[in-house]
């Protein structure tokens, strides 16, 4: 069927169990840490927003960024999730103790988002919970490809399997911040929140390097088609402008910027890779 093709200029829907992937990360530091009597305050931030979107990028353009969660305790993630354009969605739990019911709510709006809008080719599902299982039956069934992201010792595993692609989120947040490090040498320590972290003091050349390995781990070749990283690069940073900083084209700025990537002739396209010394 012509409208379930694999196009890549097809969409990607994004959707967070968000207190699930928190509460992963509180439990991984100190087994415990996330009890009755911790879960009902405000919350320090340990999500790396901004790495999730992007793997969810380098599937296609982000359509749909939405996050279930009862927000009155994550007010500290503002600023991340502003900035990567994240729809909030409100969860008040019916008990004292009670479960948000976010996995719930998420599945029947992917359910309904994935038969209403053909575009969506891509569905992206974070969290660890069995409880997903049953909506990546259906999502597949629909004929949409199905990827899933969560904690390697919260994750269960019946629901990794069932996906067509898992990323551990420890995979993706390790890259971005060993290029956020380079990027601004001496900024700093790596274990600062996410929303602290330092810009980096070189702005095309941290989202050429991170264009060409978001798409190099999704093709699983370190060489990438030249043709498809200012389309990643856009998708990163929609405010980017060649002209801004000073490029009359692509070409120009891959160029500039050799002791980021290096680039062959490819059969059909110049190609790319990230240097080993810029990795």
């Amino acid at each position: 069927m012509s409208s379930q093709s694999s196009d890549e200029s097809r969409s990607v829907a994004l959707y967070w169990d968000f207190e699930n992937l928190h509460a992963s990360l509180y439990e991984e530091r100190e087994a415990g840490s996330y009890g009755r009597e911790s879960r009902f305050k405000l919350q320090d931030p340990v999500i790396d927003v901004q790495a999730v979107v992007e793997t969810a990028a380098s599937f296609g353009p982000v359509a749909i960024n939405r996050a279930y969660c009862n927000w009155q305790f994550f007010g500290r993630y503002r600023e991340p999730l502003l900035q990567n354009a994240v729809e909030l969605v409100q969860l008040f739990p019916p008990g004292g103790a009670a479960k948000n019911g976010a996995d719930i709510r998420l599945c029947l709006d992917a359910m309904e988002d994935v038969s209403r809008f053909p575009h969506i080719g891509t569905v992206v599902i974070v969290g660890g919970d069995s409880d997903f299982m049953p909506v990546s039956h259906k999502i597949k069934a629909a004929g949409r490809v199905l990827i899933g992201v969560g904690t390697r010792r919260s994750t269960n595993k019946h629901w990794a399997k069932s996906c067509d692609e898992f990323r551990y989120y420890e995979s993706l947040v390790e890259p971005l911040a060993s290029e956020v490090a380079s990027a601004a040498p001496g900024a700093g320590d790596v274990s600062a929140t996410p929303e602290a972290m330092p810009a980096p003091a070189n702005v095309p050349a941290e989202l050429l390097r991170r264009a060409v390995r978001l798409l190099s781990e999704k093709k699983g070749d370190a060489w990438v088609n030249k043709a498809e990283v200012l389309p990643m690069i856009k998708r990163l940073d929609p405010t980017f402008n060649l002209k801004e900083h000073h490029f009359t084209s692509l070409s120009a700025m891959v160029k500039s910027l050799d002791s980021v990537v290096e680039t062959r002739v490819g059969p059909n396209d110049q190609q790319l890779r990230v240097r080993d010394s810029a990795s």
